[in-house]
């Protein structure tokens, strides 16, 4: 194992053993639960989107490290973001996700740490089920 995997595992660990924005989010405009039947992986992403803005992202559920990590990442990456740069986000890291790229592209923070994942054709759905249950979320109409 070279450095950058050791740096890598160190990230997911990280976001692993101490996970930012887990828990729910009672002002959440837009919620949306996603499921992987294969693993059995749980995500459900919770967001309040004040105007054009995710001020506050969240998650909750249960899985593998690497969906558990992912959601971890996704929650801290997008606050602050307009929705449209975190559909962009989730767009980009999907692309590269399925892509055979051997670089990351820029942009992608902690979420470089995933790339190892490609390798394991069955496990880039555990990394990918945040991602495609936000685009989901954004696309519910508001709660009242």
């Amino acid at each position: 194992m070279n450095l950058g995997e050791d740096l890598y595992r160190e990230v997911i660990l990280d976001h692993i053993s101490q996970p930012r924005n887990r828990g729910p989010l009672e002002c959440a405009s837009h919620k949306h639960e996603g499921l992987n039947p294969v693993c059995g992986d749980q995500v459900e992403i919770l967001l309040d989107i004040q105007g054009d803005t995710v001020a506050q992202a969240r998650f909750q559920g249960t899985g593998c490290s690497i969906s558990q990590a992912s959601a971890s990442m996704l929650a801290e990456q997008i606050q602050g973001l307009s929705v449209s740069a975190a559909r962009d986000l989730a767009e980009h890291f999907k692309t590269f996700m399925k892509s055979r790229e051997s670089e990351p592209p820029d942009g992608l923070g902690d979420l470089e740490a995933l790339a190892g994942v490609r390798k394991y054709p069955v496990r880039i759905k555990c990394a990918l089920l945040a991602w495609t249950t936000l685009l989901q979320a954004l696309e519910e109409t508001p709660n009242e």
